[in-house]
């Protein structure tokens, strides 16, 4: 892999779309995004000689502030990410090993989780490259230019927000099976869990955060765990034992493309953990650590997610649930969702977090509000996360084909952040030369170029499968009504 030098604060006239790859990208640095100061600019401020500086004067929480941002380290770095990752839906991987059978579904997991690690390994070196870019709308501006970074910034909250959605659905339907008391409201369970994301997604720093993703990595693996024993037991104990379960090698002659597909694309949203990436290296002290970081990530998320979906597909067959744990029997199912509680939460509360930093940091950049260290600012921050996390829970229950849009929100925009953008990245603001001078530049030219096809073809056949499942779901009536009371439609 091609490493950039990090050089803070180099600087040269404001990029425009095509810039960096009209020039070849020789010692090309682009300025910092609008509203955004380099950190030598920090450094300076309380310098009483210099009037453009007396607006910062006048407060020192500015850059208590900013080192208050500062203190991520690369293994709290990597449990963000882990859990950005790695939730509950790493338990809906059998069922994709279900309809592309144990070849394919492994070389899936591993193929792709590679793909996943050096995209997320490109999307580094330009935050080395342009240290100034603080989210992905930020990276995008550098090649799209205003346009791109408006429409990244707009796609990069819904995702965001949507995704708080379904873990607030996620955890209606792990309370409802946990209680087992269908009588009960679902909406309820829904507000339950919506105060739950709300609150775990109040520490404004994701140095603080990384504390709860320890407990968010114990739960998943522990969660992982239960299903794979109390599925394996099953297995063992039932007439026929293992060599009974009709698991296959190969995908199901019955299998359409579109199902196919949208099993693929279940892996491949697995490992999108690099939409997140430019948001959490923004508050790293050393931001070069971050290969350690997305190597570590990357080959834990392999390990499990290859583990996790060829034994449970090994041990249950066709008949495999999604999410696995419901798999496992009444009883472990109810343990397993108990256990995973806190995965189904803190994994979504994160992805409110980011929303919000992105938000505070677009609408304060030069205020103290910015950085949540006065009481005006913690009114602010508060006030904002509600708004996320209500406006996500309140469009998950409003469509009652919520999972199926947020399929097809994941592929139209996944495969941007993933893939098609990383690659442009490279050809655009990492490459250092001509794509075809050395070995190397050919060499990573051809797999970026690989890298950005994958994009497209994610798009367009991820859009189509996620058009069909809407379809079929509507279809076969499994549809349930929006704000339902009925907790049976949740099962």
């Amino acid at each position: 892999m091609q490493e950039v030098p990090h050089v803070p604060g180099a600087q040269v006239p404001r990029a425009t779309p095509g810039y960096a790859a009209a020039h070849d990208n020789n010692n090309v640095y682009a300025a910092p995004p609008p509203n955004y100061r380099m950190d030598e600019d920090l450094s300076s401020e309380g310098k009483k000689s210099d009037p453009e500086l007396a607006p910062v004067d006048k407060t020192a929480t500015v850059q208590e502030g900013h080192e208050k941002f500062n203190r991520l380290g690369w293994k709290r770095l990597t449990v963000c990410l882990i859990v950005e990752a790695i939730a509950l839906g790493s338990l809906s991987i059998p069922s994709a090993f279900a309809k592309l059978g144990m070849v394919a579904g492994v070389i899936m997991c591993v193929g792709l989780g590679l793909v996943a690690i050096y995209t997320s390994y490109v999307v580094g070196q330009v935050k080395l490259r342009y240290p100034a870019v603080s989210h992905y709308s930020d990276a995008v501006e550098l090649i799209w230019g205003r346009f791109g970074k408006e429409l990244t910034g707009v796609m990069f909250a819904l995702f965001l927000i949507l995704l708080v959605g379904s873990h607030a659905l996620t955890g209606t339907i792990a309370w409802i099976n946990i209680v087992d008391n269908y009588a009960i409201c679902a909406l309820v369970w829904g507000v339950v869990s919506l105060i739950i994301l709300l609150i775990l997604a109040l520490p404004p720093t994701f140095a603080e955060f990384a504390i709860l993703g320890y407990i968010d990595f114990v739960s998943i693996i522990a969660a992982i765990l239960v299903t794979i024993i109390a599925t394996g037991i099953q297995a063992h104990d039932a007439p026929g034992g293992l060599s009974a379960v009709n698991w296959s090698a190969w995908p199901p002659a019955d299998t359409s493309f579109y199902e196919a597909f949208l099993a693929t694309t279940n892996i491949i949203f697995a490992y999108s953990f690099a939409v997140c990436q430019f948001s959490f290296m923004s508050e790293m002290h050393t931001p070069k650590d971050y290969v350690k970081s997305i190597w570590a990530l990357g080959l834990i998320e392999i390990f499990i997610y290859t583990v996790t979906g060829a034994l449970i597909y090994a041990f249950v067959g066709q008949d495999v649930k999604s999410p696995a744990l419901l798999s496992a029997g009444t009883t472990v199912s109810r343990i397993a969702f108990g256990i995973a509680l806190p995965v189904i939460f803190i994994s979504g509360s994160i992805n409110g977090t980011v929303v919000g930093r992105y938000i505070m940091d677009r609408a304060f950049p030069n205020s103290p509000i910015r950085f949540v260290a006065t009481p005006a600012g913690w009114g602010i921050w508060v006030v904002l996360i509600a708004c996320i996390t209500v406006i996500g829970w309140v469009i998950a229950e409003a469509i009652p084909f919520f999972n199926a849009l947020l399929g097809l929100i994941s592929s139209l925009f996944i495969s941007g952040f993933t893939f098609y953008f990383p690659a442009l990245f490279w050809f655009q603001l990492v490459k250092v030369g001509k794509w075809n001078e050395g070995w190397k530049n050919i060499s990573l030219s051809i797999l970026n170029a690989i890298v950005f096809v994958i994009g497209l073809v994610v798009l367009g056949a991820g859009t189509y499968a996620s058009v069909e499942d809407i379809l079929t779901q509507y279809n076969s009536g499994d549809v349930r009504s929006p704000f339902t009371c009925s907790a049976q439609s949740y099962a």
